[in-house]
């Protein structure tokens, strides 16, 4: 009795064949690297659950990015580590800002770098909320207030893209207003539009001194067993002027990337947090997988899932490795 199937494995035989018919492609463009600046100097210390990331004072900085810069890396995201906190945060949104000095001493001296700012308070206040606190409540509106003027200040350093990660409402809108206000018309908003409440944060709060001293953010950002509120949050920001969609985390939340890929024409982010970042080099230093592999399947997922753009703490790995091609 003859057979009668499909040969699929016909496109598979050789190396060049299989590139022939790749339907998916990861670029240097696509990724946008995190970078923690701090205050003091002559600090370049590893955060100790993020082997390869660092706490860089500003003095530091400029070796990092010619690294960064000769990589073929295009785009780069600051977070701040102030040395003094209070309760409003205003280490956020001073113009002599760590954020803002940063922001300042890039453009100047690599004025092609797309520089993101992440426009938050989490790292700035003594209680480690995202917004203005009271009692034990996180207060939406009074935030807003702070969230803009962070965004204005960071626009006025020369920041590119405002990142607000702070999941209030109306965030988008207030900060668009504000920035246009302020004559930031053609600043965009990168919004972490749809931001889990994840346990996949826990070395960020590391590496950003930002854990809550008292409960958790789990009364805005978003619940894990979610997904048609996706939807919902991210349609608030897009009607509201946000200009890209962040999805944070990514690895875990791979079907929530493709859902905002299929609903939305902007470009979709993935944030690639510390956690899928922190597991794979524990991992990989025990000697349990092999990195580089793992490293760019997980990132080739998140662009097959529907992501344009990816921050990674890969990101400077991922370059070395697709210049070996």
């Amino acid at each position: 009795m003859e057979l009668q199937f499909k040969r699929h494995r016909r496109l598979r035989q050789s190396a060049n064949m299989r590139a022939l018919v790749r339907e998916t492609y990861l670029h240097k463009e696509d990724f946008i690297y995190p970078l923690f600046i701090v205050e003091g100097e002559n600090i370049k210390n590893e955060v100790p659950s993020m082997p390869g990331v660092f706490h860089l004072s500003m003095d530091r900085l400029k070796a990092e990015m010619d690294e960064i810069v000769s990589l073929g890396l295009k785009s780069v995201i600051l977070f701040g580590v102030p040395a003094d906190k209070d309760a409003e945060g205003t280490g956020a949104y001073h113009n002599h800002g760590i954020v803002q000095q940063a922001t300042r001493f890039i453009k100047d001296h690599y004025p092609e770098m797309i520089v993101v700012a992440d426009t938050c308070l989490c790292e700035y206040t003594d209680h480690g909320h995202c917004g203005v606190v009271e009692g034990s409540k996180v207060l939406n509106d009074p935030s807003l207030n702070l969230l803009v003027q962070t965004a204005v200040s960071q626009a006025e350093a020369g920041a590119d893209i405002i990142a607000p990660s702070n999941m209030m409402d109306g965030f988008v809108t207030a900060i668009r207003h504000g920035l246009d206000e302020a004559g930031f018309t053609d600043v965009p908003i990168m919004s972490y539009a749809v931001k889990y409440s994840s346990s996949f944060y826990g070395p960020f709060r590391d590496a950003a001194e930002s854990t809550p001293q008292f409960g958790d953010r789990k009364t805005y950002q978003m619940d894990p067993a979610n997904r048609l509120e996706a939807f919902r949050e991210a349609e608030s920001d897009v009607e509201e002027g946000a200009d890209f969609l962040i999805v944070k985390p990514a690895l875990s939340y791979l079907d929530i990337v493709r859902d905002m890929r299929n609903e939305f024409t902007l470009p979709i982010v993935a944030y690639n947090v510390s956690g899928e970042y922190s597991m794979v080099k524990a991992a990989a230093q025990n000697g349990w997988i092999d990195e580089k592999a793992i490293v760019m399947e997980k990132l080739i997922s998140m662009k097959r899932a529907g992501a344009d753009l990816i921050i990674t703490y890969f990101a400077k790995d991922a370059a070395r490795w697709l210049s070996e091609k």
